[in-house]
């Protein structure tokens, strides 16, 4: 019983994007309101963390087998898509690197503010 409410709590912010989506005309994809919003309330205390982690965890863990339908697809357009296969090959590995990069150095100077204070 436990599962079923930490999974109805994701699927409340889930429902509440797919709301917002439907409200607010901004290119935002409904999955991105739901997250932000759960991030909002876990934040602000809303909700504890205590109320969604052992289904958060196992998402996670799951989350390869999420890419399978989509790879399915990227598969099944290969016609449409091997004419321009190099061009998405060099912007895949290069926004890779990029946000490698980025958030190394995001999380080192976060690593480092946050030593700071403890001296």
């Amino acid at each position: 019983m436990k599962y079923i409410r930490q999974f109805l709590w994701i699927l409340l912010f889930s429902f509440v994007g797919e709301v917002l989506k439907y409200l607010i005309p901004l290119p935002v994809p409904a999955s991105i309101y739901g997250l932000v919003l759960l991030f909002v309330a876990l934040l602000s205390g809303v909700i504890r963390l205590e109320a969604i982690r052992e289904v958060s965890q196992f998402l996670i863990e799951i989350m390869p087998l999420m890419f399978i339908p989509a790879a399915v697809g990227l598969l099944e357009s290969w016609d449409a898509l091997s004419g321009v296969f190099w061009q998405i090959m060099v912007a895949t590995v290069v926004s890779t690197v990029l946000v490698m990069g980025v958030s190394g150095v995001i999380t080192q100077w976060l690593i480092r503010r946050k030593e700071g204070r403890k001296s």
